[in-house]
């Protein structure tokens, strides 16, 4: 209320003195841009908004351009957290031979990181001239994201030791010969939903198993809160959004620069922006058209 009344009195010192006016301009777009946090932060109300984000990447169709191509999106969400001040750390990486990986998991901490950075579960495509192409070639890649939240062990998630499969195996990629020479990573297989967790970062087998554990505990949160969104969409008379496996962003190098997202058709003209991790305003279209705000569609279909 006193923004209201400051406002007020400035517009009326500008209806008598044209010097105010721009003073009452900044004024009007101070508030403005209070009002759209305010609505952005309504929108961050989800019961897992607040954890962390647990990203994990693997490499699709595409070859040696897709191991690349998911190692491109690694960064780009490691950039983002860095230029919002958000903690990253990884817990799993799998290095392709020739160039990029097979798959990574990082876990982001921050305010509201799962809320923002739940929407990037999908499939991410990139068209661009291959590096890895003697011809020149246009090439397409796929890599898939998945994001679940970090699930603080106070929270109870129900899951049957019984159920699930543990599986040792010699760690591969980074880390030095020692976890190379020794069962070190963990994988978790929860067999009555198919989930596979893996964790071989740490070279203690036990640090690597409790990872995984908190990876799968985060899996099945997800699943759980898919289920209730996908209950309150068909409540609604609406689909469910789409999640993992669905092509939600097109990002092109060739013939122009640009990458669009296919849900909202929130769009950037600097490809290399985003990969240095200018995702925010995809995020927050992302938040509104999940929450079913309208989106302006500029007709492109790509």
């Amino acid at each position: 209320m006193k923004a209201a009344g400051d406002l007020d009195a400035v517009l009326e010192m500008a209806e008598e003195d044209e010097a105010f006016a721009e003073e009452a301009q900044a004024e009007i777009a101070r508030l403005e841009a209070n009002l759209e946090k305010l609505k952005l932060s309504a929108l961050l109300s989800g019961p897992n908004d607040a954890a962390g984000a647990i990203i994990t990447i693997h490499a699709r169709d595409g070859g040696t351009d897709a191991n690349d191509w998911a190692e491109m999106l690694m960064r780009m969400y490691l950039q983002w957290a860095g230029k919002n001040d958000y903690s990253a750390e990884l817990l799993d990486r799998s290095d392709n031979e020739q160039a990029g990986i097979n798959d990574a998991t990082i876990v982001i901490r921050g305010p509201m990181a799962y809320g923002y950075l739940r929407g990037e579960t999908g499939m991410h495509r990139l068209v661009r001239i291959s590096p890895f192409n003697s011809e020149g070639k246009r090439q397409t890649s796929f890599a898939a994201v998945d994001v679940t939240p970090e699930i603080n062990d106070s929270v109870a998630i129900e899951i049957d030791e019984a159920d699930v499969r543990i599986d040792t195996y010699r760690a591969s990629g980074a880390g030095g010969q020692h976890v190379n020479k020794t069962d070190s990573a963990v994988r978790l297989t929860h067999m009555p939903t198919g989930v596979v967790v893996q964790c071989q970062n740490e070279r203690s087998q036990h640090k690597n198993k409790a990872s995984a554990w908190k990876m799968l505990r985060a899996k099945m949160a997800q699943l759980e809160e898919d289920k209730r969104d996908a209950q309150e969409a068909a409540a609604r008379g609406q689909q469910a959004k789409t999640g993992f496996g669905s092509q939600i962003r097109n990002y092109f190098l060739h013939p122009d620069q640009r990458v669009k997202d296919t849900r909202t058709k929130y769009q950037q003209g600097n490809f290399h922006a985003a990969l240095d991790g200018d995702i925010q305003g995809f995020l927050e279209a992302v938040l509104r058209w999940r929450a079913g705000q309208p989106i302006e569609d500029d007709g492109d279909d790509d």
